[in-house]
């Protein structure tokens, strides 16, 4: 194990876990709170008849609330929903309920192992909408609530609580058929944790200052696009899922000791299209994944591009763009299948002389000094150095070591036009996207600057 790879698992070591969320369902149902913790509104909730809509005024309204019966619950003004702290502030357990446009304040109570959120549903087809949710374990844990919808709301964690203290922002078990759109996530545990819930969408959501932007096992057939998920101290990691599809998103930002912008372990048939991957320690990371499809990506400005283990088969990469990247390609282990093919390398340099578009020679992703690094422990320790850079030079003139043979045959002599990907900054973005991405923007500018004089050399244009 190279000295890397040791970090890496000391990092994730160092990652709170909380206890049975990766191997066991979820805790004991929470039921209707005593007298002393229930709000006020409870009495008009259990006057009400099947398919009523009850509005509600300004104010705040202290106490837990169960909704039991399918009606439609609105907040009118922005309704405060103050928590007893013991539980769950509501709790939905009617199918096709709708709760839409109220502050969810969990007071930083309730209990883990029970699932205390700010809205816990364990019914099917229900609907929470334009809600804002502070201070809750988790803030919307769906619980076997197949068809649920949760569109337009923020959650914020609760500040100065480490990651195995609280929950994460949205929380999914066992849930087929959802929908996730709109929905700002700030400073919890992980912005969605998705687990044994397939068929699912999940779109135009933000999750940022946290732990994981995306945790997710056991997940198939599922569909994430214009998603941002940034500054995570670990990032992006999914696993033992098949049949995902990953359009438009940003994976940014990602900058812990083990971070990655996408990890996929023992996923299988995974679709990713027009994402930017940018500013990460490691842009992917693929482990025992077999016909994995990367398209049309911009991989930027991270510590190693991919991170490939030679577990992975029938991978492809093609017409992607590396800008940037410290190092292209980090392979585990002594062979790979996996195809790099018409992908855009920023640090290639070699000429199209015949102006058909691609570069004269292939381009080696590995050279002695990376191959070094994967045998020797101690390599690690001068990786940033200049006499790597020199070792990687010198290999590259005079190949001496015969290492695994890794190379992109046709690539790009220019920057790809990639219209989709989302290469521009969000509002209220972080410190960090303030200087990085537009950094981005000057690199994909002076590539096209760059790829016109190589244009001009060509003889065609």
């Amino acid at each position: 194990m190279t000295l890397l790879a040791l970090v890496a698992a000391a990092a994730l070591a160092q990652v709170p876990a909380q206890p049975g969320i990766a191997s066991a369902g979820p805790g004991t149902l929470e039921g209707r709170p005593p007298p002393e913790h229930r709000s006020p509104l409870q009495a008009r909730v259990d006057a009400a008849r099947p398919g009523d809509r009850i509005v509600v005024a300004p104010g705040t309204y202290e106490g837990d609330l169960v909704i039991d019966k399918p009606i439609v619950l609105v907040g009118e003004g922005w309704p405060r929903l103050l928590g007893s702290g013991t539980g769950s502030v509501v709790r939905i357990r009617a199918a096709d309920a709708e709760i839409d446009g109220f502050e969810i304040d969990g007071r930083s109570g309730g209990d883990l192992g029970r699932d205390s959120s700010g809205v816990h549903v364990a019914a099917p087809r229900v609907r929470v909408k334009n809600c804002r949710i502070v201070n809750a374990l988790f803030g919307i844990y769906l619980r076997e609530a197949d068809g649920a919808v949760v569109e337009r709301c923020s959650i914020t964690g609760i500040p100065g609580r480490d990651p195995g203290e609280i929950g994460s922002g949205i929380h999914i078990w066992n849930t087929n058929g959802f929908t996730l759109t709109g929905n700002q996530i700030v400073g919890t545990r992980d912005g969605m944790y998705i687990q044994s819930s397939s068929h699912g969408t999940v779109r135009g959501n933000r999750a940022r200052d946290l732990r994981y932007g995306l945790h997710y096992m056991f997940s198939d057939d599922n569909v994430f696009e214009d998603n941002t998920f940034e500054n995570g101290a670990a990032g992006s990691a999914l696993m033992y899922s098949r049949r995902i599809a990953f359009r438009r998103n940003r994976f940014v930002h990602n900058r812990g000791f083990a971070s990655v912008g996408l990890l996929l372990k023992e996923c299988d048939d995974v679709v990713a299209e027009d994402n930017l991957i940018a500013d990460n320690a490691r842009g992917v990371f693929l482990e025992g994944g077999y016909r994995n499809a990367f398209r049309r990506n911009v991989i930027a400005m991270s510590d190693y591009a991919v991170v490939l283990y030679d577990s992975s088969r029938d991978n492809v990469f093609d017409g992607n763009a590396f800008l940037e990247n410290f190092t292209p390609l980090w392979l585990v282990g002594r062979r790979t299948d996996a195809v790099f093919d018409g992908n855009y390398w920023s640090d290639h340099g070699e000429p199209d002389l015949d102006g058909d578009g691609v570069a004269d020679r292939p381009y080696r992703l590995s050279n002695v000094f990376d191959h070094l690094r994967g045998n020797l422990t101690a390599a690690d320790l001068f990786a940033r150095g200049p006499a790597a850079a020199a070792v990687g030079a010198a290999e590259r003139a005079f190949p001496v070591l015969d290492a695994v043979p890794v190379l992109d045959s046709r690539p790009l002599a220019r920057m790809p036009q990639l219209p989709a990907v989302p290469a521009d900054l969000e509002p209220e973005a972080t410190p960090s996207a303030g200087t990085a991405l537009p950094a981005l923007c000057l690199l994909l500018g002076g590539a096209a600057v760059l790829s016109t004089g190589r244009r001009g050399l060509g003889g065609r244009r």
